[in-house]
């Protein structure tokens, strides 16, 4: 939905943008069309990869960091405030492809799966170092599995013989316990619950979250694309009710205290058409809110 999220920015060709997650910098780029010479885009992303489709401009910067830590690299450039904030959550199609990243049940691959190759936690170290009570937090938060207990059991089981190294071992565990004729939609959440503990995905979103109401000037945009169901309720309870748990908080006189007002109050989903070229459109749900003045 690149074009839907270009046109919720509502881009003033002299104001300043962030593209949080600049991945393969195509959304980047369409901001960058769109601004003139005295405009600015600051882009972020911590994997090294994507450096490789930065450009050289005067108004253009690539963050090498995570968007959990926006407002102290803006401070840094001497960005007080910007127009708009874009975030295109979850893998980047470069990440997805890549087959040693080991973020996708498609191919064999070493199990990996950080966004951040500096990191020192792997999904292998996941996988082979966290105790029952951890697997079944991250499988039952971050994946909504509902047998998370027999999962962490077979995982720790299989783990006593050997360590669990690639993507194919963890594959073969989790579809002796996937729901019959559900096997993939059971691995991509095994994949996703781990991938998220690994990158401390929802917590790098609630900071950005919190971060966005303090840097977006009055009017400024907020547009944030989700795929899956844990994201679009942190968006959506921030954006609709000012908080991350959904809490509604009042003044004085009563009146609700949020810093943002939703433009659409259904998010966006893609066509039928973007799901047929491009079946990884399927799940995604984009939000767009407004700072309040």
């Amino acid at each position: 939905m690149l074009q839907e999220c270009i046109d919720a920015l509502s881009i003033n060709p002299d104001g300043v943008y962030v593209d949080v997650t600049f991945g393969g910098g195509g959304h980047s780029r369409a901001i960058f069309e769109k601004l003139s010479p005295k405009g600015r885009l600051i882009a972020f992303d911590q994997d090294p990869d994507a450096r490789k489709n930065a450009w050289d401009a005067p108004n253009f910067d690539l963050i090498p960091a995570n968007f959990a830590f926006l407002s102290n690299h803006l401070r840094l450039l001497g960005v007080k405030e910007v127009d708009g904030l874009l975030a295109d959550l979850g893998v980047s199609s470069h990440q997805f492809d890549e087959d040693t990243r080991g973020f996708s049940i498609r191919t064999d691959a070493k199990l990996d799966m950080r966004m951040n190759q500096q990191s020192d936690l792997s999904a292998e170290g996941v996988v082979n170092n966290y105790d029952e009570k951890e697997l079944l937090r991250i499988f039952r938060a971050y994946g909504e599995i509902k047998n998370a207990y027999r999962l962490a059991q077979a995982i720790i089981t299989e783990r006593r013989n050997g360590k669990i190294k690639t993507t194919h071992d963890l594959i073969q565990i989790g579809t002796k316990c996937a729901p019959k004729h559900k096997e993939n939609r059971y691995l991509a959440q095994v994949f996703q619950a781990i991938r998220i503990e690994v990158n401390d995905e929802m917590h790098a979103l609630e900071k950005l979250l919190e971060q966005s109401a303090d840097i977006l000037k009055p009017t400024g945009r907020l547009v944030v694309m989700s795929y899956h169901s844990l994201e679009d309720r942190l968006v959506k309870n921030y954006t609709k009710r000012g908080s991350l748990t959904g809490e509604i908080e009042k003044d004085f006189y009563g009146n609700v205290l949020k810093p943002f007002t939703e433009i659409v109050r259904h998010p966006i989903v893609p066509s039928d058409e973007e799901i047929e070229r491009n079946s990884r459109a399927r799940s995604a749900k984009l939000r767009i809110a407004e700072r309040n003045g």
